[in-house]
């Protein structure tokens, strides 16, 4: 009988799982032979665009990965590190689950969460906040209102159950995203420095163990499905989207926490993308070693999987662990107390390669360095083309748009439109307090942020970016995403550190989405390097578009910012809430008369062709270092970035959480619609007492930025160009309830 082996697998097979005929070829030049097809489908999953990032890593490797505050850069590990002092790390990454959330919303999104927070403590790290940026289509359409509800309720179950505190995140709504939603997670966790667990094989003879969960059928190939386009037959591809179990993932946790506190690990990985196969893979060759992995040792959920399930499975909560050879006992002895699997499926090699074994049989032989990313994985360098729109965008004209005769009914409006609205409906579902670290729950802040015991310390991190200024200029939007989410740390009383990415865009072998990504690479890039926040890794997601009647639709492109700052002195915690009646209003930084890529412009107008909003670098850095003068001398007592919906929100929600007002005027000499609603970057509000003016105004001037005083604060009236605006509690009710109205049916 012939053996499993020396079945060759096909060209139409090859192709079926996911390779191009190209790469096939490139198998067979690796390999010396034709692959079978249990080692085809391992390429298929390895050599995806999910794992292999093949049509973006020449550029990646372009982006800043040194910094004052690295320990761990990208690349190297399973997540950033970097050093918060006192012998103390923060790990922490982002990634999408876009796909799977697109066919199954609730367990795409929830383990999207399990699978992040894997990253984390698979490090040895533990835990101690979540993020999320979300992205629907028309949320008019029930399609989306069935996303929008199975992604919040995965993402709301799996992280309270786990017990970890979801500290922010963002929502916004276009129609680009209608077929394909973006659900990217991240997480952050604390680590002893000298506890840092690697993701790398050593030592020929030690024991490879899987701990945690069985393995099962769901999630098969879940990284190429990752890798393609969503379409009208992608329900068929349901069985990619895996499926999570919260509690069994929270005694994973712990058993990997006491685990680490052992000297029995040599190293270990999550099984995330492609499962055993990617972790067998990339753990032998970041040790140059190799492994042999008896499959039918494999603890399994369904009887009789075959070999390429077995390795393709992305069940959920699930590692691989190399042990130390003669501490085999320690490992058993920590899983059976916390009721979990801990099988010895093989054991570390020096041959370099990696061999899977069915019931005595060889079913694959392959050389792991082949296989990863930066290693033998394809480096493709893609063709792009400038679009047509960028130029068209570019020849908006604000004298074009009239000016609308009540600006009060404008205002009430911005208030209500979802992206802009209170995302109450949606964190109302998710656990802000499980943990005890969160500081910013009943003191709103510009960041999320997180007490770390036992220091005086605290982080900071945000999610950022606002997608319809990168379609309008990938560079320059990119730019605002990393400098808004330094304003965000900064505002927060926080010094930004370092960033991870989710780098969320259309089809790679399409030139004009490829445009898009290499220009917000560079944007990425330069800010990064203006704010020395290097990129600790983070993932790349295309394909995110769906193909009907022919016609491949991108999304906008969405490279969502994760950042994590450090707030050096717990107490000087910054909220954005007016304090007191009487407190000036000051607006720090440049204003321009502007409403570019404004929600204003785009949804109250409905007029998309417009560039990025008024953005400069040099400009934004400096005001974000006299902000944070501001702080450290107590200067201010409530800052608020300007954003989404210009001047008028910010003042807006400033206002709401104690029920205070304000009374301000504009410049006489700028539209009043672009002084109120325009989107120009660079600006903050602050609000100031009458014991701090006099230094306030002195340490202003001497630093050089532009400020402007707009008024003061009221005890609860709306007041601009004295115009009655009305008073907050009705405007607080509107902007509170307007999201959920959408959902009640």
């Amino acid at each position: 009988m012939e053996s499993t082996l020396q079945k060759e697998a096909t060209i139409e097979q090859a192709i079926d799982l996911g390779l191009r005929a190209d790469e096939f070829e490139l198998i067979k030049g690796v390999l010396g032979r034709t692959p079978n097809f249990t080692e085809t489908a391992v390429y298929s999953v390895m050599w995806s665009e999910h794992c292999s990032y093949k049509n973006s890593i020449l550029w990646l490797k372009t982006l800043p990965k040194d910094g004052p505050h690295m320990l761990v850069k990208a690349g190297e590990e399973n997540a950033g590190l970097v050093d918060i002092g006192d012998g103390l790390g923060c790990v922490f990454k982002i990634e999408s689950h876009n796909h799977p959330s697109a066919l199954e919303p609730y367990q795409g999104a929830a383990t999207g969460v399990g699978g992040i927070n894997r990253d984390i403590f698979t490090m040895g790290a533990r835990p101690i906040a979540q993020l999320n940026s979300l992205r629907f289509g028309n949320i008019e359409e029930a399609r989306t209102k069935w996303l929008v509800k199975g992604v919040v309720k995965g993402i709301g179950d799996y992280g309270n159950a786990f017990g970890i505190p979801i500290v922010g995140g963002e929502v916004f709504f276009d129609d680009s995203y209608n077929t394909n939603p973006l659900v990217n997670a991240f997480s952050a966790g604390i680590i002893d420095t000298k506890k840092i667990i690697s993701a790398t094989a050593k030592g020929p003879g030690n024991p490879v163990f899987i701990v945690g969960s069985a393995t099962g059928k769901d999630g098969i190939a879940g990284a190429a499905f990752a890798s393609k386009n969503i379409t009208e037959d992608s329900a068929s591809d349901l069985p990619s989207v895996q499926v999570g179990d919260p509690f069994m993932e929270k005694l994973l946790l712990e058993a990997t926490m006491e685990l680490s506190e052992t000297d029995a690990i040599v190293g270990m990985q999550d099984m995330g993308a492609a499962g055993i196969t990617c972790s067998t893979c990339e753990m032998s060759a970041a040790g140059n070693v190799g492994m042999e992995i008896y499959l039918d040792k494999v603890p399994t959920r369904q009887d009789n999987m075959l070999p390429f399930e077995i390795l393709l499975s992305e069940s959920q909560e699930r590692m691989l662990v190399v042990v130390q050879k003669g501490k085999e006992s320690v490992v058993k002895r920590i899983f059976d107390k916390w009721d979990l699997h801990a099988e010895e499926i093989g054991h570390v090699t020096d041959t370099g390669r990696v061999r899977y074994y069915m019931d005595g049989e060889m079913v694959g032989d392959v050389p792991a360095e082949s296989l990863v990313l930066g290693g033998g994985a394809p480096q493709n360098v893609r063709e792009y083309a400038e679009p047509a729109y960028y130029q068209e965008y570019k020849k908006f004209n604000i004298s074009h748009v009239p000016q609308p005769e009540n600006l009060k009914e404008v205002g009430y409006a911005l208030l209500q439109m979802p992206n802009i609205a209170s995302k109450r409906w949606v964190y109302e579902q998710y656990d802000s307090m499980v943990g005890t670290r969160t500081m910013t729950t009943n003191r709103p802040s510009d960041a999320g942020v997180v007490n770390i015991k036992g220091t005086n310390k605290a982080l900071a991190m945000t999610v950022d970016c606002n997608s319809r200024y990168v379609n309008a200029d990938p560079e320059v939007g990119t730019m605002i995403a990393v400098s808004e989410a330094a304003r965000n740390i900064v505002c927060a009383g926080g010094i930004p550190s370092a960033i991870t990415n989710c780098l969320n865009f259309g089809n790679p072998y399409n030139p004009e989405c490829y445009w898009q990504f290499v220009g917000a690479i560079k944007g990425m890039s330069a800010a990064c390097l203006k704010f020395e926040t290097p990129v600790t890794g983070g993932n790349v997601s295309f394909y995110n578009q769906t193909s009907m009647n022919g016609v491949e639709v991108p999304v906008f492109p969405t490279p969502t910012i994760g950042m994590i700052g450090l707030v050096e002195d717990k107490e000087k915690v910054m909220t954005l809430d007016f304090k007191q009646k009487g407190d000036l209003i000051f607006l720090v930084g440049e204003y321009q008369e502007d409403i570019a890529s404004s929600e204003y412009l785009a949804t109250y107008h409905g007029i998309k062709a417009s560039p990025a909003p008024y953005f400069d670098l040099e400009q934004e850095f400096n005001m974000q270092h006299a902000v944070k003068g501001l702080i450290e001398h107590n200067l201010v007592n409530a800052v608020h970035d300007v954003s989404d919906g210009g001047l008028f929100v910010t003042l807006v929600e400033m206002s709401m959480p104690r029920e205070l007002g304000f009374d301000v005027v504009t410049d006489s000499e700028i539209r009043e619609d672009a002084f109120l609603f325009g989107e120009g970057q660079g600006r903050v509000v602050v609000s100031v007492t009458e014991e701090q003016e006099e230094s306030f105004l002195e340490f202003t001037v001497n630093s050089g930025v532009n400020i402007t005083l707009l008024g003061h604060v009221t005890k609860g009236k709306m007041q601009i160009d004295e115009e009655h605006f009305g008073f907050i509690t009705e405007a607080k009710h509107l902007y509170d309830t307007a999201l959920g109205k959408y959902f009640e049916n």
